[in-house]
């Protein structure tokens, strides 16, 4: 450690180490990657001190400020639909890029109930943030951080985080360190919403990650095996086979639809003892798919029945292990409950001491900005209008955190050439038109090769609504184009293909 004491005798008395941080002339490594030493005692010059700071010292790395000849830095947390839009439209000839997210793929959520029962793979709906951004693994001064961030100290310009460890907490502790940023962009998502409710959390599977897929299709698969073995009571064998859906939006419909097509098609080929026993639930407060036309509404009830999905109406009070207590006292026993009740505010987003819009969300004006901080953008799910823009909070759709990535990503670039990419420099920049957000239509398939589409703008406004085969193939082609890269286009038709020649994949890896 005698560069350590070197570097005692030389540095002031009166100075932290752990500021060294904050005062970008105080780096002195040559990388971009510069390290500091926290601890809290003064530094004193004298042997005695350095030897107290060698038993106590805390390795505290980050990425310093960027300096003079260096592009600005774009921070990003998050690697959703929005992030990895603006990461993928922003122009690395003026920014360098770094994306801090507990996971380094994008999900491509529309197909991802798909892949719960074996209709497409899950590489074909991840895609690398890598291959989204290029220059993220080939620019010396962008990078991919797998971390979550902790703290936004939006006063210094930098944010702290932790690196994710995947339930290895116990072998490998995170790892702390900061980036500081010149730009810095939210689109840490939302999560999604149990209004409360106990035992949701312990119970329930959600299905927004590639994880929870995996999640759902383990335990599907198990408890079709778990009710063939020898012995099993009647009762325990319907509890095992009932694949209860809570929430009645497309994700919810979707979901129950693709797994009645596993029951019919796969089930009853491959489990012929239990193919009479398996069920689907899908409980929802109010009208299902409320957002859709009305007549899309009662063509998609219609179908479902068809399929054997029973749709319930009811308020769900409480999750049990086995069960679950609706508002009017009866119980639902379950083997698989999926939750798709859609999303509020990450505890992130909640600890921000930012303003907020009426939801909860980091609240932002016209052009994406969080008006209380300097050089702070919010996009996505985790962002909604401030109250006094006049205008309502768009949905959580992935549509909406797209075009709100695409614009914003126009927007940093016209401030880059402008010379207003650095950390406060962008006053009194021309930022152009104001994000205006037009609503493209909805679709979902419900199963059985059928489908809702619906391309009005509001549900009031005018404009094609259909259904059936055709809409189930318009639905087809549309998600298909909309894959981000070729190789992912090709394993979903690869996929699609396979499915319908060989029908579904049920092995439980």
């Amino acid at each position: 450690m005698l560069w350590i004491k070197k570097f005692a005798r030389i540095s002031p008395t009166t100075s932290y180490v752990g500021n060294l941080f904050r005062n970008s002339e105080s780096y002195t490594l040559s990388s971009r990657f510069c390290t500091a030493l926290q601890h809290s005692e003064t530094v004193q010059a004298t042997d005695q001190a350095v030897n107290g700071l060698e038993q106590q010292q805390q390795r505290y790395h980050g990425l310093a400020p960027t300096k003079e000849g260096e592009k600005p830095r774009v921070l990003v947390l998050g690697s959703g639909w929005a992030g990895c839009r603006l990461m993928k439209g922003i122009d690395t000839s003026i920014y360098d890029v770094v994306c801090i997210s507990p996971r380094n793929h994008m999900v491509f959520t529309p197909l991802l109930a798909s892949t719960c029962v074996g209709t497409l793979e899950f590489r074909s709906v991840a895609e690398p943030i890598s291959r989204i951004q290029p220059a993220i693994s080939r620019e010396p001064g962008s990078y991919y951080f797998l971390a979550n961030c902790s703290r936004l100290d939006s006063e210094n310009h930098e944010v702290h985080c932790e690196t994710v460890t995947d339930g290895l907490s116990t072998t490998l502790e995170p790892w702390k360190f900061k980036i500081a940023y010149d730009k810095l962009v939210l689109a840490c998502g939302a999560e999604a919403s149990t209004f409360g409710i106990n035992g949701v959390l312990e119970n329930a599977i959600f299905l927004r990650e590639v994880h929870h897929a995996q999640e759902i299709r383990r335990k599907l698969l198990l408890n079709l095996m778990l009710s063939e073995v020898p012995g099993i009571g009647e009762d325990e064998k319907r509890r095992l086979l009932h694949c209860v859906v809570v929430g009645g939006g497309p994700t919810g419909v979707e979901f129950s639809g693709e797994l009645s097509d596993f029951i019919m098609k796969d089930v009853r080929e491959r489990y012929a003892h239990v193919k009479d026993d398996i069920r689907v639930t899908l409980i929802e407060a109010r009208d299902i798919l409320s957002s859709f036309d009305d007549g899309l509404r009662q063509y998609a009830i219609k179908q479902l029945n068809k399929s054997g999905v029973k749709l319930v109406r009811g308020i769900v009070k409480e999750v049990k292990p086995q069960k679950l207590v609706l508002d009017d006292g009866t119980d639902v026993p379950y083997g698989l409950l999926v939750w798709s009740t859609g999303v509020g505010p990450s505890s992130f987003v909640k600890s921000l001491g930012l303003p907020k819009d009426p939801g909860g969300r980091i609240g932002i004006d016209e052009w994406m900005r969080v008006p209380s901080v300097q050089d702070v953008f919010a996009i996505g799910d985790c962002s909604g209008y401030l109250e006094s823009t006049g205008k309502s909070t768009l949905p959580a759709l992935a549509q909406v955190a797209e075009r709100e990535g695409k614009y914003l990503a126009n927007l940093l670039n016209v401030m880059g050439k402008a010379g207003g990419g650095r950390a406060w420099s962008a006053k009194g920049t021309e930022l152009g038109e104001p994000f205006v957000y037009k609503h493209l239509g909805s679709m979902a398939t419900i199963g059985r090769y059928k489908a809702l589409v619906d391309l009005r703008e509001s549900k009031e406004g005018k404009g094609i609504s259909m259904a059936g085969f055709v809409s189930w193939f318009i639905w087809r082609s549309a998600y298909l184009t909309r894959v981000l890269s070729w190789r992912n286009r090709f394993y979903v038709a690869i996929n699609w293909l396979t499915t319908f020649v060989f029908g579904r994949d049920i092995s439980r890896i």
